[in-house]
């Protein structure tokens, strides 16, 4: 899971997530993740889940995708 603006070393994590196909979740808070311009290609790949919202929202849609927290 990659909780935006990321730290040094995110995108190494997540391009390596990537390449070994694991489940990757993207949160933006706000939903700036869906500018085109201002972030990166990789962010809008169709396997690249994207949440927005409050943290208990993340964490209610990665529990609904993966079910986590039962």
């Amino acid at each position: 899971m990659i909780i935006l603006p990321g730290g040094k070393g995110t995108h190494i994590e997540f391009g390596i997530a990537l390449g070994q196909s694991k489940r990757i979740f993207i949160y933006s808070p706000g939903g700036e993740i869906n500018n085109f311009e201002t972030t990166s290609t990789f962010y809008h790949l169709p396997e690249i889940e994207k949440c927005f919202g409050t943290v208990n929202e993340l964490m209610d849609t990665i529990d609904s995708k993966i079910g986590l927290l039962n």
